[in-house]
């Protein structure tokens, strides 16, 4: 079932508002900051195993305690950071995730003095198929397995599938130019 079917079905109105905004505002529309794309791969990390409600009451504090996703600063983070991080009741409390992020801002980096940014990075690599982006991300970053580079990529506008085209945001995002119309 896709997202906009999901978001429409029986739910209390504060849970539906939180998706709709998310479905409505940002999902499947191209993302060009670094910074904001490194987030949206943290908080797709963060929702591995979980729901994606759970994660979407929670980005504010993610956004806090990872200082709005500034790749040089996490990549930069110490060890009081992480067991700062590791105590944060605001966001998911999980080493693994948390030491995904931390490493993966130091890959990142490293692609940005490569390729110009992040976002060139992305850009170089398009087209793949989901399975050829999966192998990519297994060999270059941490905890990024298939269902988390598929919403990833889905969701900042990489891979088509975002919005069934018959959801009125589809010719939104349309407008936007994603890389998946290419």
């Amino acid at each position: 079932m896709s997202y906009c079917l999901a978001i429409n079905g029986m739910q209390p109105e504060s849970r539906k508002e939180l998706h709709k905004n998310y479905h409505d505002n940002y999902y499947g529309y191209p993302i060009h900051d670094d910074n904001e794309l490194f987030g949206r791969l943290i908080l797709e990390i963060n929702q591995a195993g979980l729901s994606w409600e759970t994660v979407l009451k929670k980005e504010e504090s993610f956004r806090k305690a990872y200082h709005n996703f500034d790749i040089a600063t996490i990549a930069a983070y110490s060890e009081e950071d992480r067991e700062r991080l590791m105590n944060d009741p605001g966001i998911i409390r999980n080493r693994l995730k948390i030491n995904a992020a931390i490493e993966n801002a130091k890959t990142i980096i490293e692609l940005q003095k490569e390729f110009g940014s992040f976002e060139k990075w992305l850009e170089h690599h398009h087209p793949k198929t989901l399975q050829e982006w999966m192998k990519l991300f297994k060999k270059t970053f941490k905890f990024t397995g298939g269902e988390i580079v598929n919403e990833f990529l889905m969701s900042t506008g990489y891979l088509k599938g975002a919005h069934a085209e018959t959801c009125p945001v589809y010719k939104h995002v349309l407008k936007q130019k994603p890389l998946w119309m290419e």
